[in-house]
């Protein structure tokens, strides 16, 4: 059992601040009764935060208010995603929260699924998941559907040299090519875009 705890742990901390994960993420490390007893376990010595109902977090903690922060919902998302193997799409407001294009701050994160209609309370949070056929080819990694439903939501001609940089910042590097890459079929315009944001040079 100890054994189990200490390699979930290291996963979890490997994964960094802010993850957010079920016992379905650690399936290959033991038994599901190990795992449960490890993740209760870790709960209690507040290791990690219980989210929901089968749902747990690394939280960020904040020094300057001397607490932990608020679960990140998109992260939350993900983990309900990969529990019950869903492919999911940020809603264009949900995107563009996300990558730091609005200020304002959501009340409601809503999902496009291929998984039946859901819908959680996180907080003061809804999350909620729709059923809507896929238009567009599976992405093979999230941040790409982020960047897409946030840059369609904007519509083609509201995509300023400012746009392009707040999601040039947030996206990591080293995803650039791989999202370029997997982004080659969406409309025109958008693959435009994202070919500014992905580009090396740091400027707008």
């Amino acid at each position: 059992m100890q054994s189990i705890e200490s390699k979930i742990l290291s996963r979890i901390y490997g994964r960094g601040r802010g993850w957010a994960f079920s016992q379905n993420d650690f399936a290959n490390l033991g038994s599901r009764s190990a795992i449960d007893w490890s993740m209760h376990q870790l709960v209690k010595k507040r290791k990690i935060r219980r989210v929901m109902r089968g749902i747990y977090d690394y939280p960020k903690y904040s020094e300057k208010l001397n607490q932990d922060l608020s679960p990140n919902i998109d992260k939350v998302a993900q983990a309900i995603a990969r529990k019950f193997n869903w492919h999911i799409q940020p809603s264009g407001p949900a995107a563009q929260n996300i990558l730091g294009l609005s200020t304002q701050v959501p009340g409601k994160y809503s999902y496009n699924s291929n998984g039946p209609d859901r819908n959680y309370t996180i907080g003061k949070t809804d999350l909620s998941f729709i059923n809507t056929p896929t238009k567009e080819a599976e992405f093979k990694i999230h941040e790409s559907a982020i960047i897409v439903q946030a840059l369609k939501s904007f519509k083609e001609n509201n995509i300023t040299p400012l746009t392009i940089k707040t999601v040039r910042k947030w996206l990591n590097p080293n995803l650039r090519l791989k999202v370029l890459n997997d982004t080659r079929t969406v409309t025109g315009w958008v693959y435009e875009a994202i070919r500014k944001i992905c580009r090396e040079n740091s400027d707008g």
